[in-house]
């Protein structure tokens, strides 16, 4: 029989959706499961997009540029100018999603054996992007201790080598919320200029900051290392338009650019319906956002409230993004968490959640903890979490 490539065997599970199965068979059996397991936000996407798409005048769905619509690049450009991010269109190329985007930078600037160091947690598809390209990730360990704050900046350069080609982060994170600071950003540029590596900023939840004066640092602003840095950057979230698939990919490095571009063409074009849609929604006005930024600021506050009232949780409160990480007083979270879909159920109702060890690379880290997306209502994240709370005592009694 053939085998199985050893990049495909190597290729990680999706600790967010690969207990989808048992999902399925709770609701099958009737019961109503809440998803705190995945960032889907049921924020309506913006009026001006879906009106776009029902509009769309067109007697042929063509291909679209392999760089994305000039006309939809200038817009965006012209929104980041606005948010005082340092951007031109020439910048940038559109992907089918930040993930497209992450792979294009992975292959452009890796080769086989070559490692990215990443602060972990992390978004667990980072694993499957740098197998996806045979790079090899170097955790860079950040603890729930210190609410996942990053390590001093002589522990990242301890883990340099020949091999290194970048640092990855994500700003604000995702699993754990974590904001980097301007002046954490400006260390790692230092750094990367010391080593000549590249700085890759997922910056896909920039504006999803809850607390007072706290402001996002994009790496763009780095002037001094503009040829060492790639932005990465998506729709799904800001607009909720998750299903959309539009992201890209900015940088000032012309040859990193020319080298995406060889990659852009070889799929052909990023979805033409849905770049349509992005170019119509960056006329959202203000207010959308103020409104949903304000929503997901009351449901972090309601979920974090809530957590705290369960003995043996620890939980730190996130700064950015709709997600945190939540320690629990069990020994095997992945365990806890089938066993919550397929034997347990609360009236009827029994809560998903993401089993956190998939978001580490450090083997053994995280078993014991879980992603929540605070993506519900206030009182479904209320009901969702005692659910969590009653599961836990007969979880620990059995």
């Amino acid at each position: 029989m053939p085998t199985i490539s050893h990049k495909g065997r190597n290729m990680p599970e999706s600790p967010i959706r690969k207990l989808a199965p048992f999902a399925d068979l709770a609701k099958k059996k009737g019961h109503k499961v809440y998803h705190l397991n995945i960032g889907q936000p049921d924020i309506k996407t913006p009026e001006v997009a879906i009106e776009a798409v029902k509009n769309i005048d067109l007697s042929i769905i063509e291909y679209s540029p392999s760089a994305g619509y000039e006309s939809y690049r200038k817009k965006l450009a012209h929104f980041y100018q606005r948010q005082n991010v340092n951007v031109n269109s020439e910048d940038i190329i559109v992907t089918t999603g930040g993930s497209e985007a992450l792979l294009f930078a992975l292959a452009t600037i890796t080769d086989p054996g070559d490692e990215i160091i990443i602060p972990e947690p992390f978004y667990a598809n980072y694993h499957a992007f740098a197998s996806s390209t045979s790079a090899t990730v170097v955790p860079l360990v950040s603890t729930i201790e210190t609410a996942f704050a990053l390590p001093n900046i002589d522990e990242v350069e301890k883990l340099i080598t020949p091999k290194t080609k970048a640092i990855l982060i994500c700003n604000p994170g995702n699993p754990t919320g974590y904001l980097y600071s301007e002046t954490e950003i400006k260390q790692l540029a230092g750094l990367i200029k010391k080593h000549d590596l590249y700085l890759i900023a997922d910056e896909v939840y920039r504006e999803f900051l809850y607390d007072g004066d706290d402001e996002h640092f994009s790496v763009m602003n780095l002037d001094d290392v503009q040829q060492n840095v790639i932005m990465v950057d998506s729709v799904s979230k800001r607009y909720s338009m998750c299903g959309a698939r539009i992201g890209c990919l900015v940088t000032k490095n012309k040859q990193v650019l020319a080298t995406v571009m060889k990659f852009a063409q070889a799929r052909l074009s990023p979805p033409t319906i849905e770049q349509i849609a992005c170019e119509a929604a960056i006329d959202t006005p203000q207010s959308y956002f103020d409104e949903v930024i304000s929503e997901y600021k009351s449901r972090r506050d309601t979920l974090i409230t809530e957590l705290n009232k369960i003995d043996g949780v620890i939980v730190t409160k996130p700064k950015g993004a709709f997600y945190c990480i939540a320690q629990l007083p069990i020994e095997n979270s992945e365990d806890f968490a089938q066993w919550l879909l397929e034997s347990y159920d609360l009236n009827g109702q029994t809560v998903m959640v993401a089993p956190a060890a998939g978001f580490y690379s450090t083997p053994g880290m995280g078993l014991n903890q879980v992603r929540i997306a605070y993506v519900l209502n206030k009182q479904d994240l209320i009901t969702a979490v005692n659910i969590l709370k009653e599961a836990l005592l007969v979880y620990n009694k059995k």
